[in-house]
């Protein structure tokens, strides 16, 4: 079993011709296994290509975790700094510094990625 991971239309085309080939495989075969994992693959690569994740805004995902957490503005001041600080960042009005980013991933447990998103 050689399968490669899906990343355009070409890889596409190859997994459908491999996948008719192994169509009538019997069950427990190795060949029905392999079918198995590229019926997932096309499934996933299809899902991703029409619905990609995009990143979120920073913001929003500070503005998340305070909804999960039940948290306000004056709880992040130990993250952020002084409460017109934190109304700035929660306004888009001013960037986080890089930190601001690693006190809310430490303190917040909210992902760098997340944080560190182009706004």
């Amino acid at each position: 079993m050689n399968i490669k991971p899906i990343r355009n239309d070409e890889d596409l085309r190859a997994a459908f011709k491999r996948l008719e080939l192994g169509f009538q495989a019997q069950d427990g075969t190795p060949e029905a296994d392999e079918m198995e994992i590229l019926v997932t693959l096309i499934e996933a690569y299809d899902h991703y290509k029409h619905y990609p994740i995009n990143v979120a805004d920073p913001v929003e995902a500070i503005k998340f975790r305070m909804e999960q957490q039940g948290l306000t503005a004056k709880d992040l001041e130990p993250f952020i700094g002084s409460s017109g600080r934190v109304s700035e960042v929660l306004n888009h009005k001013r960037r986080l510094s890089l930190q601001m980013v690693k006190r809310l991933h430490d303190g917040l447990h909210i992902p760098y990625e997340s944080l560190l998103a182009a706004a």
